[in-house]
This record gives structure tokens, C-alpha cells and sequence, in this order.
């Protein structure tokens, strides 16, 4: 993939590149919103911007695709590309847009690494860049055609036909198309961007896990984020729409992208989940309810307490719906008379943090996780631990993926 000239240049300017880098993205987001403040108020997470991560995840995924280009010449990371790719085909992101980023990039490295930056080293890095840029297009035109939506023209308006509150903190929407016609396909696991218009005039997209299988319409759960001391703002998009959207309005909604889909086979599925992070698994549920399917499911939920759980009353009957599935839930403050409320033989509830060692993994299992990058961490070295293959270990992140 890379020219065998251009490998060596990089190998060699890859740990001043990389050292730099925490200097080098701060920068390059400067200069790009600072010649496109359309980019910061229409398409980027400001939130995202605020605390970092964004940035880091920018970072992250260039030094690992220029490291792989030259420890791994004949393989390319298709795992990484393709999560990227949905991220960006959901967001409507274009081909004449790539140039803009590599643009205000490069202007960034230059200017912190200064004479170091010759035109050998310019040139190699730029193929980098372009080897990596040219894959993602593919891959989003890919997806573009298979959602429908030729040109990244993802966007549709929506009425919002209903609103349920799960807790005191996060809401479930329900909408359909205004113009009528059909819904999008979707799979179990995958998520729509939400676009909404906030006071400033900003038009800021969040994207949301699809938490169900109405017959009419499409399903996403939001949380209220409130910001925190630490220096993270509150969600701009999530307040807004638990706020102003009680039913009747009018959303921007995208064609549903996600590349964390449940597998159609028939092996054993355990689904591990924390707080908000249920809500792909439910949805995976559902499907999998509606189909009637025989599959072994296990799945385990950790949350504060059954006033914290969202579709705590969803999750039970969905498990009983199902011939062969369990349950296990853990509640670091249980309340008295409701930690074991509606339990039965196929659900069991737990005091204290999440132990995936206390919990039957069937040979085979198919594992998801979805909640606090800390909690997937742990919850996949006991995975590992009980002889599930890495490789059947898929994980959602709700924000920019600094695994990656």
C-alpha cells in the first residue's frame, strides 16, 4: 500500500510525529474551524471539541494507520477503517471535505515540527494521508449505496409521533417519516444521527443508539448529560431534546449506519452492558423476541439502582419472551423491595459491581459490550479470561472512539 521509499520516511519521522501529535491536532482544529466555522457549528461535536476527545480520537487513528502501514505492508486495518466510515457516512461527511482536513493538517504539522518537515518527509506523510482518506471514501460510498443515500444525502425529516420517560434521565423518541414513505433498513446495534437546531443558530448532530422495533417508525433512547466538574460541558443535543421535544415535532433524523450489528447465526450471544449502554442491547433483544429465536442469551446489566435502569421492565419481559435466555443484573445501591422486583427463573439480581466471572459463558458465546470505556475494559479481560476469542468480542462506544 505504501511505496517502499515512503515506508522508510515514516518509519523513520514516525516517534517525532507521533510525540507531537497532542500539539499538532489541537492546532489543526484551530485553523480548520478558524477558515470554516461552518465545520464547528454544523457538523462537529462542540462538546466533543471541549473536553478533547475528538482530538485525541483524531490522533489516535492516524498514528495507528501510518503505524500499521509500516509494521503490517500487506494487511490494512479494515476493522478500524470501517467503524470510522460509519461514523462518517451517519454524519453525511463528503469526499470535497477530505481535502479541507488534510489541508489545515498538514499546515499544523509543518508549523510544529518546523525545518524537520522537508518535501521528502511532506510527501510521504501525504501518502499516508491519502492512502488512508481514499479508503474511507470507498468505504462511505459503500455504505452510501447500501443505505440508499448516493452523494452522503442521509439526511430525512422526521415527526416525533412519541415520548416515553425510561428514568429521570433518559427519554425514549419514537418518530416517522413526514414524507410518508417507507422507513430505512436497520440492523440490531446500529444508530441514527439526530440533527437539532440550538439557539445560537448551530446545527449540532448526535448520534443515537436505535433502543426497539416499533412497526411505524424508528427508536432511540437519549440521556440527559449534565456537565461535570472535570470540565466536560453538559450535551447540548441531549438537553435540548429532552427540554423541547415532548411530541409533534420536526427532527432531522439520518439513514441508520453502525458496524456493531447482531450476528444472524445461531451461536450463543451474551450481551454486558452499563448504564446508557443498553440500549443497542435492547434493541438487539427485540429483534431477536420478534423472530422468536431459540439462540442461548445471556445478558448482563449493570446500572446505580432499579431507579437508574432503563428498560429494566422491557429487559425482564423481553428474557422471559425468549425460550432460552437469562438475565443477571447488578445494582450498586440496591433498594429495598425493588433489587429483586419481578425477578424469576430466568433473571437474577446482584448487590455490588459487575463480576462477569460470576456468570455462566456458554462455549461459542458471541459477546457485545456497550457502556463506560472502564467497565468494557474490565468486562472484556474476563471475557478473555473465560476463553472467549477476542476476535467475538465487539464493542459500541457512544463518543469518539479513543480505543482506536
Amino acid at each position: 500500500m505504501l511505496s517502499s521509499k515512503s515506508a522508510e520516511t515514516v518509519r523513520a519521522t514516525l516517534p517525532a510525529v507521533g510525540s507531537a501529535i497532542g500539539e499538532i491536532t489541537p492546532l489543526f482544529y484551530d485553523k480548520m474551524f478558524a477558515a470554516h466555522p461552518e465545520l464547528l457549528r454544523d457538523l462537529f461535536n462542540r462538546g466533543n471539541q471541549a473536553n478533547g476527545s475528538q482530538r485525541r480520537a483524531l490522533a489516535g487513528s492516524i498514528a495507528t494507520f501510518a503505524t500499521h502501514l509500516v509494521e503490517h505492508p500487506d494487511e490494512r486495518p479494515d476493522a478500524m477503517l470501517e467503524r470510522i466510515a460509519h461514523k462518517h457516512a451517519s454524519l453525511g461527511v463528503r469526499p470535497d471535505q477530505y481535502p479541507i482536513v488534510r489541508e489545515h493538517l498538514f499546515a499544523a504539522i509543518a508549523e510544529v515540527l518546523g525545518d524537520a518537515v522537508t518535501e521528502e518527509v511532506a510527501a510521504a506523510w501525504d501518502e499516508v494521508y491519502w492512502l488512508m482518506a481514499n479508503a474511507l471514501i470507498a468505504l462511505e460510498e459503500r455504505l452510501y449505496a447500501e443505505a440508499g443515500t448516493p452523494g452522503g444525502d442521509v439526511w430525512r425529516e422526521y415527526r416525533v409521533t412519541g415520548r416515553f420517560q425510561e428514568t429521570d434521565d433518559v427519554a425514549t423518541f419514537v418518530v416517522q417519516p413526514v414524507d410518508g414513505g417507507p422507513l430505512p433498513a436497520s440492523r440490531p446495534g446500529q444508530y441514527v444521527s439526530v440533527q437539532v437546531e440550538l439557539p445560537d443558530g448551530a446545527h449540532q448532530i448526535r448520534q443515537y443508539s436505535l433502543s426497539g422495533q416499533p412497526d411505524a417508525g424508528l427508536q432511540f433512547s437519549v440521556k440527559r448529560v449534565t456537565g461535570d466538574a472535570a470540565g466536560s460541558p453538559a450535551g447540548e443535543v441531549s438537553n435540548h431534546l429532552h427540554d423541547h421535544v415532548q411530541g409533534g415535532e420536526v427532527l432531522r433524523v439520518g439513514a441508520p449506519f453502525g458496524d456493531v450489528v447482531l450476528d444472524e447465526g445461531d451461536r450463543p450471544l451474551l450481551f454486558a452492558s452499563a448504564g446508557i449502554g443498553c440500549t443497542p442491547m435492547i434493541g438487539m433483544l427485540s429483534r431477536l423476541a420478534a423472530d422468536g429465536s431459540a439462540r442461548r442469551v445471556v445478558s448482563v446489566h449493570a446500572d446505580r439502582s432499579p431507579r437508574t435502569h432503563a428498560f429494566r421492565t422491557e429487559l425482564r419481559q423481553l428474557t422471559e419472551k425468549l425460550d432460552n435466555a437469562t438475565a443477571e443484573i447488578f445494582y450498586e445501591q440496591p433498594e429495598t423491595g425493588g433489587d429483586g422486583e419481578g425477578a424469576g427463573e430466568a433473571i437474577t439480581f446482584h448487590a455490588g459491581l459487575i463480576d462477569l466471572s460470576r456468570v455462566d459463558v456458554p462455549a461459542g458465546t458471541i459477546a457485545y459490550l456497550c457502556g463506560p470505556v472502564p467497565f468494557m475494559k474490565a468486562a472484556r479481560a474476563q471475557l478473555l479470561e473465560a476463553g472467549v476469542p477476542a476476535a467475538d468480542i465487539h464493542y459500541e462506544v457512544f463518543g469518539p472512539d479513543l480505543g482506536l
